[in-house]
């Protein structure tokens, strides 16, 4: 199996259509993301045509992939869970309102931090707090960094500024504030 450090690398030879690359990431990923779909799908034969499509989505669209956003195999693994809950879904509306849906398809089994979506939402937060910390001041961001990484107080910060007591608290007022109001409008909640 390709390390997971190659993914990366895979996806974007992907995105410049290299068969190669596609064949090694296909391999490295297939019996994980096929039992994806299979424990949402529960039939081989549909998580085997869903893994199909998915493969086909990543060939086509490998270059809109952002490391930035999710790890390779949480994109991945978003592209084939979404697959087959629309295979899910599509299902049942051919079948009409006759067969219930069954909750427990839907629930991938699996340890909470390494659920697909948990991923996402933790990289896409993640995202979010670097964007708006990147868009405060370099002081504002310094005396957070002290506050949060450090765990230094107000009168630390200063000296280890060199500014004034109340500069150091006003950098840090200012920046939490404006990190909070940028992390709102980005809908990420504290």
């Amino acid at each position: 199996m390709t390390p997971t450090d190659d993914l990366p690398t895979l996806l974007s030879r992907i995105a410049l259509h290299d068969r190669a690359a596609f064949e090694r990431l296909y391999r490295a990923t297939c019996t994980h993301l096929l039992s994806v779909a299979f424990r949402i799908l529960n039939n081989r034969d549909r998580a085997e045509e869903v893994l199909q499509e998915a493969f086909m989505n990543v060939w086509h669209s490998a270059s809109g992939y952002n490391p930035v956003v999710a790890t390779p195999m949480t994109w991945l693994i978003n592209i084939v869970r979404n697959k087959a809950i629309d295979a899910l879904r599509s299902g049942k509306t051919e079948r009409g309102s006759t067969v219930a849906l069954d909750d427990e398809a839907l629930a991938v089994a699996g340890e909470a931090a390494l659920e697909p979506q948990r991923l996402l939402d933790e990289s896409l937060t993640k995202a979010h707090i670097d964007s708006c910390m990147s868009g405060l001041g370099a002081s504002q961001r310094q005396a957070l960094a002290l506050a949060y990484y450090r765990g230094m107080v107000h009168t630390d910060i200063a000296e280890s500024l060199n500014v004034p007591l109340g500069t150091a608290k006003a950098w840090v007022r200012r920046g939490l504030d404006k990190l909070k109001d940028c992390l709102q409008s980005a809908g990420v909640s504290a």
